[in-house]
């Protein structure tokens, strides 16, 4: 029922079980009500109620009550039960509300809870609204942020523009709640004598700000602003604080600057007691057309002799670049790039930047599409190796690359087409152009017993051109200078036949295949090799057409290769595992040096095997056997066991192929181990090792003794839902020009949902 605006309700109350009121708010104008359930007036209303302002509609407010009264003498409207009031975006919950018709005052009080347009909710005792639904004075609330945070303060005021003042407040991105749903105090807080919140520009001011470490107050933070919506704003940052044998104590500090919505600058300087200054910046973009970042390092310090370790009288400007970026011109071009360069060889290693031994630059501009792909590259290196001459590492300029798919069938097959061209050029050494043309059809069939039945036919035709042939050390790499051809055809024919069935309450899928692959001779040894020299026969390359890793040699001849695929899945595991082993019609030792398990007729037998359960265990064990006496020539494990908290993880590389004359086959026997262990709910202890078990036996170049500790790292860390801390001990063990061996102390701390990091 509508109740008529001239009947507008008497000083009696009206009692309703799940009362429901649409009111028409303007100024001190008329109550209209729409009344479900039984309802009740016992008085009559008086009958000059002045309507005038019903058509004026301001803010109409939908709301829910148990008990609705009405005060005509103070002209105060109270409803008690189950408060409900919502208008557009906004709500409001509580157990009381009273208007004040007169004054257009809405109070609300007892549990209250008030929604506004941006998800943002506050919760008090006691909160005062305008008659146009506008929060005014709050007293003991929190302030629960949509995009996260939480403020809570004795008192507040909420502006008609939505801006939010609060007194002797304090603000947290913490959870207030264990994942168990108990209650919690937040690991850290921000205390402040005031607290702005502007809606408009989602950002929190503070002043008189102090941050609260489990309850322990640590620092002043004068002029702290926070953006609501997770953005940054400018601002110092949290200083780090690190020990290290090369430089002593450090303190660093970076101040973070704002630009814009799409772009930054993170300046820092980096205090030491036994090295000069070194400051960083860092600038990052967001274009219209995609995005890059510059990060550079610099100081002016004395240099370690990279011979004799010893003090030097240079002091030299020393730094560091590294710029990288990529942009989408259109669906079908973009254009990738990635610059880092160093002054010298030990300053990222000095300053704990990098441990990178080579730096690599590149240019690639690219164009995709359905059937095509289009790449034309750059690549240049330094290296970082105190033995390794500069001249002697290549520049690839230019790396052109261009395939196409032909999309109509050929013969029932698929065609793909490819050309490529390579520079290769050196101030120290052999330069090489390569170019080549290729075509490959391939058909696949699945016959009518299951088989998956593959037909390969390949023809290549490339041209080379080199000098200083000589200055390569290894006589397979040079080839013959000046201009050299050589033609590439290959067949091959591929069956995989799995079958499927029941094994130990789960399925298993056995899949034996066989390979066969054909070429005549080729002129291996007249071209250079600059792209497949660390040939080394796996489980992954097993049935590639060559198991060279490039382009520069092919496998030549007649071959059959054989194996297997079997995986078994049974509630909760999961196995796998691939062995097999190929068998040639003639043995050529030029191509294929002794140890990489292809130079005989017979190849070595490799497999991989894989097991699975859950997400607890997780091992995979790669592994070349020779095929004489099974010795162990390449085992390779990777194991973790655990959960995202406590987990063990291990990690094993032996290398036994016995190849002393080529540089890039030599054996290696290395050990990898990490730990972490959870405890009181957000601690944990953690350890990590690289450790080098290589013998003189395996690499008589090496001085190692079979068991030499590379770097080794121990540490404590807290990690909740909003902080992040820790104390790191790490020692290193190689001494590389000025960056000396020992130990490093780091303490850190982040600080989540602050922008502090």
């Amino acid at each position: 029922m509508l109740l008529p605006a001239e009947t507008a309700i008497s000083a009696s109350r009206l009692v309703a079980r799940s009362f429901v009121l649409a009111v028409t708010l303007a100024g001190s104008a008329p109550l209209a009500a729409q009344a479900t359930g039984d309802a009740t007036v016992a008085e009559d209303p008086p009958e000059t109620a002045d309507t005038s302002l019903i058509a004026e509609l301001g803010r109409e407010i939908a709301f829910e009550a148990d008990i609705l009264g009405y005060d005509s003498d103070a002209d105060v409207v109270t409803a008690t039960g189950n408060v409900v009031l919502r208008s557009g975006d906004r709500s409001l919950r509580a157990d009381s509300v009273s208007w004040n018709r007169g004054s257009g005052i809405i109070l609300a009080e007892g549990r209250v809870r008030f929604v506004d347009e941006n998800g943002n909710q506050l919760f008090s005792d006691r909160i005062e609204l305008t008659d146009q639904f506008e929060a005014g004075a709050m007293d003991n609330l929190l302030f629960a942020l949509r995009q996260g945070g939480r403020l809570a303060a004795n008192r507040g005021m909420r502006e008609s523009d939505g801006t939010v003042t609060l007194s002797e407040a304090a603000y947290s991105g913490c959870s207030v709640v264990d994942p168990k749903g108990c209650p919690k105090d937040p690991s850290w807080r921000i205390t402040a004598q005031r607290v702005i919140y502007d809606p408009t520009r989602r950002r929190i001011s503070f002043r008189g700000a102090f941050l609260e470490l489990f309850g322990l107050r640590l620092l002043p933070l004068p002029g702290l602003a926070v953006r609501t919506d997770g953005g940054a704003v400018s601002g110092f940052l949290v200083p780090d604080l690190r020990v290290s044998e090369s430089n002593g104590v450090e303190v660093s500090g970076s101040y973070y600057v704002r630009l814009g919505d799409n772009k930054d600058l993170t300046l820092t300087t980096h205090l030491y007691t036994e090295a000069a200054p070194l400051v960083a910046a860092q600038w990052r973009h967001l274009a219209d057309k995609g995005a890059y970042q510059i990060t550079g390092y610099v100081t002016h310090s004395r240099r370690i002799s990279d011979f004799t370790g010893l003090d030097t009288s240079e002091k030299d400007l020393r730094g560091y670049i590294f710029a990288n970026g990529k942009f989408q011109f259109d669906p079908q071009w973009s254009l990738t790039g990635s610059i880092r360069r160093a002054s010298d060889r030990t300053f990222l290693r000095r300053y704990d930047i990098s441990r990178d031994d080579r730096l690599r630059s590149t240019l690639n501009l690219e164009r995709i599409d359905d059937n095509s792909y289009l790449s034309i590259a750059g690549w240049a290196t330094q290296t970082l190796r105190l033995n390794q001459p500069q001249g002697e590492v290549p520049v690839a300029l230019p790396v052109i690359d261009y395939r196409r798919r032909i999309e109509d069938p050929v013969l029932g097959g698929k065609v793909e087409l490819q050309a490529n061209t390579l520079a290769i050029t050196r101030d120290i050494g052999q330069d090489t152009q390569r170019a080549f043309a290729r075509a490959q059809w391939d058909l696949s069939r699945v016959t009518g017993l299951g088989q998956v039945v593959t037909i390969t036919g390949l023809l290549r035709g490339d041209v080379y051109h080199s000098d200083e042939n000589l200055a390569t050390a290894t006589p397979s790499y040079r080839g013959d200078a000046g201009w050299e051809g050589r033609a590439v055809a290959l067949g091959a024919f591929d069956v995989q036949w799995p079958f499927v069935g029941e094994f130990l309450g789960g399925e298993q899928v056995f899949t034996p295949r066989v390979q066969l692959v054909a070429t005549p001779p080729i002129r291996n040894l007249a071209i250079p090799n600059e792209d497949a020299r660390a040939i080394d026969l796996e489980d992954s390359n097993l049935f590639a057409l060559s198991r060279f890793p490039g382009y520069d040699r092919v496998e030549d001849g007649a071959r059959a290769t054989y194996g297997f695929d079997w995986q078994l899945r049974i509630p909760d595991w999961e196995i796998k595992t691939t062995l097999g082993q190929s068998y040639r019609l003639s043995s050529k030792d030029d191509i294929l040096p002794d140890g990489t398990g292809l130079s005989e007729k017979f190849s070595d037998l490799v497999g991989r095997t894989e097991v699975r359960y859950k997400d607890f265990v997780k091992f995979t064990h790669r592994f070349r056997l020779d095929k004489d006496n099974l010795a162990i020539r390449r085992s390779e494990v990777d194991a973790t066991v655990g959960t995202n908290r406590t987990y063990v993880e291990l990690g094993y590389l032996r290398l036994n192929r016995d190849i002393t004359q080529v540089e890039d086959l030599q054996d290696r026997e290395e050990l990898r181990g990490a730990v972490r262990i959870a405890f009181a709910n957000y601690w944990s202890l953690f350890g990590s090792g690289v450790f080098n078990l290589t013998d003189r036996r395996e690499d008589p170049m090496l001085t190692s003794d079979g068991f030499d500790p590379i770097r080794t790292r121990l540490g404590i860390a807290y990690s909740d839902d909003c902080l992040e801390m820790g104390l790191t001990w790490r020692r290193d063990y190689i001494t590389s020009g000025d960056a000396r061996r020992g130990d490093t102390f780091q303490l850190y701390f982040n600080l989540r949902n602050l922008g502090f990091r």
